[in-house]
């Protein structure tokens, strides 16, 4: 279902805008539809009112709770189940944040991560992406949400974009704290700039050796290290707010001083920052997390040499937090792969 489906319904109830606001303003900051300053029966058409208990339960079923998997850190993986039996995964984070999926499954196959096994299976309808945000405020206050579950926003752009316009305004979330995660799809750079609501972006780079990372994003579009970081600052620039760059370590492969001189090379004097995350370990895969304390020196050389790097620790690492791993462990729902996006 997207946004412009629930919008279409009150109109034909006899809603305005200023009724079709009230809604979705509720709904996505998870409040019962009979709170606010205004009571309903004073604000609301006779047919919006009798809709809204109908209405409500079928906003609520876009994203139900399987389960949910507390971590030591404060962050909680959320298992959502979708109206027609498929699930994706949230992760309510520390301080306010929720990560967000926009697909099942993604079709750019990032090699280190679990989510891309099983391409991709379906797009998320712009009204399932912030029903999982309505989820996650029912359950503790959300002021950041990131972009980052499973799935490649840029491949379902049109969904992805009028879920951030809605949170961006009847949702309360700040633009610079809805952030955006790609690739790097020349698509995004088009259309991010002319959005009502300019989303802060984060852009995958994980090497500034473009042979390199074809091999770690085997489908991601054949972009290279520099112009990525290129489109980046002019996008920084435009909106205000530094690009996060992503940066999965990975013992042995990416890691290595080569590539700080790279990340140097593209990143020094730009309004940017560096994500440097060690990887979240897959039951099965090859790749490892490099040592501590190489991560740690890492970071610091990154610092030294001007460039912005904080050094994360993966969220809810003690309950499988890496993208796709929860799922993973659930019986599927056979669908067949999607193989063109919006």
């Amino acid at each position: 279902m997207r946004i412009e489906h629930i919008r279409h319904h009150l109109r034909a109830l006899g809603a305005k805008p200023c009724h079709e606001e009230r809604v979705l303003r509720l709904w996505a900051q998870a409040r019962p539809q009979d709170s606010g300053r205004r009571r309903a029966e004073d604000f609301l058409p006779l047919a919006v009112r009798e809709a809204l208990p109908a209405l409500s339960s079928e906003l609520q079923a876009l994203a139900r709770l399987r389960s949910e998997h507390p971590g030591e850190d404060g962050s909680a993986r959320l298992l959502v189940e979708l109206t027609d039996g498929q699930t994706a995964e949230s992760v309510l984070l520390p301080r306010g944040g929720l990560c967000v999926s926009t697909q099942v499954g993604c079709a750019v196959g990032c090699v280190f991560c679990m989510t891309g096994r099983d391409g991709l299976l379906r797009q998320l309808g712009s009204a399932e992406i912030v029903a999982q945000v309505a989820l996650a405020r029912s359950r503790r206050a959300v002021r950041k949400v990131v972009f980052m579950g499973m799935g490649e926003p840029a491949h379902n752009l049109d969904n992805v974009m009028e879920a951030i316009e809605l949170l961006g305004t009847a949702g309360g979330i700040g633009h610079k704290s809805l952030v955006f995660s790609t690739v790097g799809d020349p698509r995004v750079f088009e259309r991010l700039p002319r959005s009502p609501v300019k989303p802060a972006l984060a852009l995958s780079l994980h090497s500034t050796h473009a042979a390199l990372r074809e091999k770690l994003l085997p489908r991601a579009p054949r972009i290279a290290p520099d112009e990525l970081t290129g489109e980046g600052e002019a996008y920084a620039r435009a909106t205000g707010y530094p690009i996060q760059y992503q940066w999965t370590l990975l013992d042995g492969i990416n890691d290595g001083d080569d590539e700080v001189d790279g990340i140097v090379r593209l990143l020094a004097g730009k309004y940017a920052m560096m994500n440097l995350i060690p990887y979240n370990t897959v039951s099965g895969a090859e790749f490892r997390r490099p040592p501590a304390e190489r991560a740690a020196a890492m970071a610091r050389a990154l610092n030294r040499r001007g460039v912005l790097t904080r050094l994360r620790q993966s969220a809810g690492q003690d309950v499988d937090a890496g993208c796709g791993q929860l799922r993973a462990r659930q019986p599927r729902i056979a669908l067949h792969p999607v193989t063109s996006f919006d």
